[in-house]
């Protein structure tokens, strides 16, 4: 019995699936580390950004701007 196109497409899809797979070395534990740092630090920068936001002291908003600035260069040094 011949097979339609669709099975041969979905076919295709899961050798390509595989085939990427099997060539991306699995993520290491560093990666992984570094992932959650950069996360962490993502979380820390949006939070800083909502307060400067809300700030009316000027001393609070360069405080906030300094530590935004701070947050950006070590995201840049974990990317």
């Amino acid at each position: 019995m011949a097979r339609g196109w669709e099975s041969k497409s979905v076919e295709a899809q899961q050798e390509a699936a595989a085939t990427r797979t099997a060539a991306a070395p699995p993520p290491g534990p560093q990666d992984a580390e570094r992932r959650t740092q950069v996360t962490t630090l993502t979380l820390a920068r949006a939070r800083a950004q909502a307060e400067l936001r809300a700030a009316t002291a000027e001393a609070h908003r360069r405080m906030l701007e300094q530590a935004i600035a701070d947050l950006d260069r070590r995201i840049a040094l974990l990317t």
